[in-house]
């Protein structure tokens, strides 16, 4: 049997006291809790710290998010073996932060003009071969002393805006550009003498320029990517300036700017502007890869804009009827050389090529050829040929189903030919063909044994660098196509002008 056991009367009271400690104590927990979620009173300083730099680091994601697109959608040109991102070249010491990974083409290709010109300068590699900056603001260009003072900006940056940036001794013939804060050192920064609306666009003619080849591959071309997408209203500034060299190629800088051209190393001016760029962008070598560049900004554009300059007539390599005759017959134009690499039968391949049907010019251009009077000769031919050398640039003025026939000269030099003139065919729409010199069809073996290295081992000779093989095979050396040979290939570049299909 259990036995029942009542609870005293003050045991109850005790029970009764602690019940009501218990439920203030959970009140109070209660309250404080309610008061933690709704007030930030109840937040350590600690946590509110904490909170406030979360929500920095995020407004900081969005900046170098939008930074980072901005930069390599500028820098799109970047050749292929090269890392997405454009890498700084602030030759100050400082950089420029890291990308953010994850950016779509799609987001990249979208960004504009203004998203890319929005923020602070960058200076970015846009290729292997060319650094860029660009920047928006309040921008004071001051050409005595190549330096461009910029608000905001909070460092310096230098440049050389010289396509060639691994090039020691191009670049020792370029001036370094100094992009600086508007308020650096204390002293007022410069009053301006000139106001434009304009993009000021800063580059160099220093380097290898008077060189038909360097002259297109370095600056013309360089200049059309990055210029073109400003429709005109862009100037140029041009450091280490040739008035000869500017004023031969005036016409080209006409179609892209409708702003008189500057030497501004000799300028006395503060130039004002709302937008600066400093460097061209390099693509290829005598080309645009126009899928890294804005529309209407490809090779045939280029070509395009080569016929609006010097008023050239023929697009296309097409004969006046629908058949070459006698009235138009397909031309023939051997481009000639005075130095070095000059054909030694000139005259037997003129009466060859006469034998064939062809109408034949020899044109003999140098530094001082007038550049319109020569483009309209080359684009009234259909066929051009010519040994390696800065001679066969003026392809550009081809009509496009044109033929281009490079001979490349002994000494295992096909891959010079191929970099140079080969590749940069097919994007003109020009047809290309390649002659390569023999041995006996060269005047080296006129000059060293059949045992020498330069005969039979052309490979020990360009082992010794580009200077041993410079001199040899390009400086050296001259040809003399068989004719027999040759003919075969200019039969093969009539067969592939326009004409060609019905005369099969």
């Amino acid at each position: 049997m259990k036995s029942n056991r009542n609870l005293s009367r003050g045991e109850g009271r005790r029970l009764g006291n602690v019940a009501l400690i218990a439920f203030m104590l959970g009140s109070l927990l209660l309250l404080s809790l309610i008061r933690a979620k709704f007030s930030p009173i109840g937040k350590t300083g600690e946590a509110i710290k904490a909170e406030e730099q979360q929500e920095v680091r995020k407004e900081s994601i969005k900046f170098v998010t939008l930074d980072t697109a901005d930069e390599t959608a500028a820098s799109a040109a970047e050749e292929e073996e090269e890392a997405t991102q454009p890498n700084p070249t602030d030759n100050s010491g400082s950089s420029n932060g890291g990308g953010v990974g994850g950016v779509s083409s799609t987001a990249l290709a979208a960004a504009d003009n203004h998203l890319r010109l929005s923020s602070k300068p960058v200076c970015y590699e846009s290729s292997r071969r060319s650094d860029t900056c660009e920047a928006a603001g309040d921008v004071r260009v001051q050409g005595r002393v190549q330096t461009i003072h910029i608000a905001p900006l909070e460092q310096e940056w230098k440049v050389k805006p010289y396509c060639r940036k691994h090039d020691a001794f191009a670049l020792s013939h370029v001036k370094e550009w100094s992009l600086r804060p508007l308020l650096s050192g204390g002293a007022p920064p410069p009053a301006c003498t000139i106001n434009s609306s304009a993009t000021a666009f800063v580059l160099s003619t220093g380097g290898f320029t008077g060189n038909l080849f360097h002259d297109y591959t370095d600056v013309l071309i360089p200049a059309f990517i990055t210029a073109r997408r400003y429709a005109g209203e862009v100037q140029f500034l041009v450091s280490s300036f040739k008035s000869w060299w500017t004023s031969k190629y005036l016409q080209i800088f006409q179609q892209l700017s409708r702003h008189e051209v500057i030497d501004i190393d000799a300028d006395e001016e503060i130039r004002c502007y709302p937008n600066v760029v400093v460097g061209p962008t390099f693509h290829k070598e005598l080309g645009v890869d126009a899928s890294r560049a804005p529309p209407g900004t490809s090779m045939v554009d280029f070509r395009a804009m080569l016929r609006g300059a010097f008023g050239l007539e023929r697009a296309a390599a097409t004969p006046s009827g629908d058949r070459w005759d006698i009235r138009r017959r397909p031309r023939l134009l051997i481009i000639s050389r005075r130095a070095s690499r000059r054909f030694l039968n000139e005259r037997a391949m003129v009466d060859m090529a006469m034998s064939l049907g062809f109408d034949v010019r020899v044109g003999d251009p140098d530094v001082s050829t007038d550049v319109s009077k020569f483009a309209r000769l080359v684009n009234s031919a259909d066929v051009m040929v010519g040994v390696h050398g800065d001679g066969l640039t003026n392809m550009v003025f081809l009509p496009a189903g044109a033929v281009l026939i490079q001979v490349v000269p002994y000494g295992g030099l096909e891959w010079l030919a191929r970099g140079t003139f080969r590749e940069p065919s097919a994007d003109m729409e020009i047809h290309y063909l390649e002659y390569m010199i023999q041995l006996d069809e060269t005047s080296l073996s006129d000059e060293y044994s059949r045992d020498d290295p330069v005969l039979k081992d052309p490979g020990a000779i360009h082992k010794q660098g580009w200077n041993a093989l410079k001199t040899v095979y390009l400086d050296k050396q001259n040809v003399k196509p068989h004719l027999g040979r040759l003919k075969n290939t200019f039969m093969e570049a009539l067969k592939l002008l326009p004409h060609g299909q019905s005369n099969k």
